[in-house]
């Protein structure tokens, strides 16, 4: 199947309904993700301006620690809650409330255990994760790990409003309201000379605000004031949990990937070569924005459409999705790839040291938003087994292949291996999505988007590249030329007279 062609004017197939509503969900999460971006953009330079050096390490070191532990002790219940719900009957009468307490106590109760071990042997822990002569680190991590359980919680209830609500109450939690107070309280923190315990507390403190909204966004759709059943049968346990273990796996090797090509490169090389690597792998990371935004919106309804056997509808919602997301994340891509250098510099001049291996990584990176939403694709049909094969052989070969090519080739054998642990991964899933579905993924759909976003940014770069190099006026001069033409391709009144005709019915209304 190669997608369908609405005829103006004549009724939407199912089809196509559900690809417009996956097309306007997408466009909600993408908005979120690039509002999230900025405001955590906005955190770290307050938290950097206002602690300077020492104390910015300190509280990045802090955040990490909740961050990460935060994604392992959720043990995959999260994802479970997305996929489960939409298949579930919600209501006072359905059986969807019933799935909280199952992904709720379990999750809580392993938190509360590391939680309390770690505050405990924080007095031990502190010099492992902190500088010796670190002001406060034993209070900065007591605090994380006290602050754990309300993490894991806020994560567990947005998740569920995530399967359950529309994806704006989402967005205006997750990436409005939390990001947005989180630089306000640290800013009055450092405002009025508090020390770096005090400012991650400011940090902290909105989690539990979030997970009071979520809720309170949970009681009407799933029917809890109404008097929905709350106490699980034992089917419920086996099945949240039998897709959440698998998930659990691959959410640590997902959440690992870059600390531990960083962690190896310093070990196998030099403390330089690791920073170059995290800086280079900062960038390519952060290129996902548009795949995070639009996998958030999406994914409750992959997963409603695949419940109901509905896969051919489901498929073209994938296929759209992908195409926005090449169309969106691939020019980037290849700026960061030929710009390396200019992009680099802006870290400090010894960190150019690093552009080869950011053209490689870029590459990679180009696979995986080429592959699109292939991997939410994958866990939303149930298949968290599969997505832990892929996940664990990419990590295997990663692994394998720094250990390698890392003590020759430094930060560029990281990225090498890294990438084709990246490239691996997402063609194992692709296969075993296609597998699963039994629709073919890859159509000219996707395919006019590529070509769309590779070769007219790949001219006007290379254009920039030779006239002002690959350093920072070779890649402010080629954003210029890009603007200019973004501007007048909208000015055209043709472009114009489809985006009249093209957004309206997007968005559920008549064309204009």
């Amino acid at each position: 199947m190669t997608g369908t062609t609405a005829v103006p004017g004549a009724p939407a197939t199912a089809g196509e309904r559900e690809v417009r509503r996956g097309t306007r969900s997408g466009m909600v999460g993408l908005a979120g993700a690039a509002v999230n971006g900025l405001l955590g953009f906005v955190l770290t330079v307050v938290i950097v301006r206002g602690l300077g050096p020492a104390g910015s390490g300190a509280m990045f070191t802090a955040i990490g620690v909740v961050t990460v532990l935060g994604a392992l002790c959720c043990a995959g219940a999260d994802t479970a809650l997305v996929w489960a719900l939409p298949r579930r009957t919600a209501g006072r009468t359905g059986d969807a409330a019933r799935l909280l307490p199952v992904a709720l106590s379990p999750a809580l109760l392993f938190t509360v255990g590391v939680a309390a071990a770690g505050v405990a042997l924080s007095g031990l822990l502190a010099p492992v994760f902190f500088d010796p002569g670190t002001t406060g680190g034993e209070e900065l991590l007591r605090l994380a790990f006290a602050g754990l359980p309300f993490v894991v919680a806020m994560t567990l209830l947005l998740a569920a409003v995530r399967a359950v609500r529309p994806v704006a109450a989402l967005v205006a939690v997750q990436y409005v309201l939390l990001p947005a107070a989180r630089p306000a309280l640290v800013l009055a923190a450092v405002a009025a000379g508090a020390g770096v315990t005090a400012v991650f507390a400011g940090w902290l403190a909105p989690v539990l605000l979030a997970g009071l909204v979520g809720a309170a966004l949970l009681v009407r759709p799933l029917g809890l004031a109404a008097g929905a059943a709350l106490r699980p049968v034992g089917e419920d346990w086996r099945t949240l949990w039998g897709f959440a273990l698998p998930r659990a796996a691959s959410a640590a090797i997902d959440a690992s990937s870059m600390w531990l090509t960083v962690l190896l490169t310093a070990a196998l090389a030099d403390q330089a070569e690791a920073g170059v690597i995290g800086a280079v792998g900062r960038y390519a990371l952060a290129g996902l924005l548009v795949m995070q935004g639009l996998r958030v919106a999406v994914a409750p309804q992959l997963s409603r459409l695949l419940g109901q056997g509905r896969r051919v509808e489901a498929v073209m919602v994938y296929r759209r999705i992908t195409s926005w997301i090449i169309a969106l994340s691939w020019p980037g891509y290849l700026l960061l790839a030929i710009f390396a250098p200019g992009f680099l510099w802006l870290f400090g001049a010894e960190f150019t040291t690093g552009a080869s291996a950011m053209a490689v990584l870029a590459g990679a990176m180009m696979v995986n938003s080429g592959t699109g939403i292939v991997q939410t694709l994958l866990l939303m049909s149930g298949s968290s087994r599969r997505h832990l094969l892929a996940a664990a052989t990419g990590l295997v070969l990663n692994v394998g292949l720094a250990l390698v090519l890392i003590p020759p080739y430094g930060a560029l054998g990281a990225a090498a291996a890294w990438a084709a642990g990246i490239v691996v991964e997402n063609v194992i899933a692709t296969a075993a999505a296609r597998r699963v579905v039994g629709e073919p993924l890859i159509t000219r759909e996707v395919l006019r988007a590529a070509v769309a976003a590779a070769p007219g940014t790949a001219v006007v770069a290379g254009g920039g590249a030779a006239v002002a190099g690959r350093g920072v006026a070779g890649l402010f001069l080629t954003l210029g030329v890009v603007a200019l033409l973004a501007v007048a391709l909208l000015l055209h009144p043709k472009l114009r007279r489809r985006m009249r005709t093209t957004v309206p019915t997007l968005l559920g209304r008549p064309p204009r």
